[in-house]
């Protein structure tokens, strides 16, 4: 998910009472529900499409979770140490407790792939020790309406505080809501996978991806038994043809090893000028040159005549 919505977490757990716990305890939730997205500096030095396949992993697995916020808590316990020494630590910060710190930022920071995993991305949940890719196809990326559900409950949470007012209630019903909201969700989109897997021609495999704005809706991702990709039941590609070419492709295109590493549904597709992409059902767009596609030489592709890549009808 994108980093306001963890954040937003990070402030709701805070708001439901865990920020009494400690001094400085919103900042390690806040800040502690983002650490795993250290990863996207390495956009700083990979080109192309090779950021896919180092994004959502190492930061994201078993230990990360553990030192990242343990670095965190020791940078805040030292900060508000370097405020005491300076005599400018605020009067009204409660005593501020390391092993709080610690606690309160790896709650946080659990948040954070717990999250990630509800969209069709995918996160690497094991890493270093296994890099199998997860997926809850739950939520679109970014979600307007969670942003407006935490985002009112921690405000309103906030004036009620002020007004000294019951301030934990609201964030409490807020992380239930949402709770409910993800499950209302999760079930949208195992009913639209049953009903695509028990429709003919019976795809081998069935995946609903979450649409932005409209969250009960869901593009159907199908893999035949021809061997098609389609979107919606409009082919898109030959996953079966582009499997027995991977070692060739990976092999004479740099950025093909980590897009195919990263991709879930890969296949290759012509745009209108004739020139070839390798690209990903989950992300699959009629314009050639995308974030989530790889450029191919016309020669790799010659030999298996790819479907071109057509824009979706539109709905009369």
């Amino acid at each position: 998910m994108d980093n306001l919505t963890h954040s937003l977490v990070g402030a709701l757990i805070g708001q439901a009472g865990l920020k009494r716990k400690t001094g400085l305890a919103m900042p390690a939730l806040i800040i502690g529900a983002n650490p795993p997205d250290v990863d996207a500096a390495c956009l700083f030095w990979l080109d192309g499409v090779q950021h896919l396949a180092f994004r959502r992993g190492i930061t994201h697995g078993p230990p990360a979770l553990i030192l990242l916020p343990l670095v965190l808590a020791g940078l805040l316990y030292g900060f508000d140490r370097w405020q005491e020494r300076r005599g400018k630590r605020p009067e009204g910060r409660l005593p501020v407790s390391f092993k709080w710190l610690y606690l309160l930022s790896f709650i946080a920071c659990l948040t954070h792939p717990a999250l990630d995993w509800l969209n069709v991305y995918g996160i690497r949940l094991l890493e270093p020790f296994s890099s199998e890719w997860f997926y809850g196809d739950t939520l679109f990326i970014i979600d307007v309406w969670l942003w407006a559900l935490m985002g009112l409950a921690t405000w309103f949470s906030l004036r009620r505080e002020k007004r000294s007012g019951n301030w934990q209630r609201p964030a409490r019903v807020a992380l239930g809501a949402m709770l409910a909201y993800i499950g209302v969700n999760h079930a949208i989109t195992w009913v639209a996978e049953e009903r695509a897997r028990m429709n003919e021609p019976y795809p081998r495999i069935a995946i609903a991806s979450p649409q932005p704005i409209y969250f009960w809706q869901r593009e159907i991702i199908t893999g035949e038994e021809d061997g098609r990709w389609r979107i919606d039941e409009r082919e898109v590609g030959d996953f079966e043809l582009l499997a027995e070419h991977k070692p060739d492709i990976a092999g004479a295109v740099p950025d093909a090893r980590p897009f195919l590493f990263w991709s879930r549904t890969p296949f290759i597709s012509r745009d209108a000028d004739g020139v070839y992409y390798l690209r990903d059902a989950r992300f699959a767009s009629p314009l050639g040159g995308d974030r989530f596609s790889v450029r191919l030489p016309e020669q790799v592709c010659e030999p298996l005549n790819p479907v071109p890549l057509e824009a979706p009808a539109s709905p009369d």
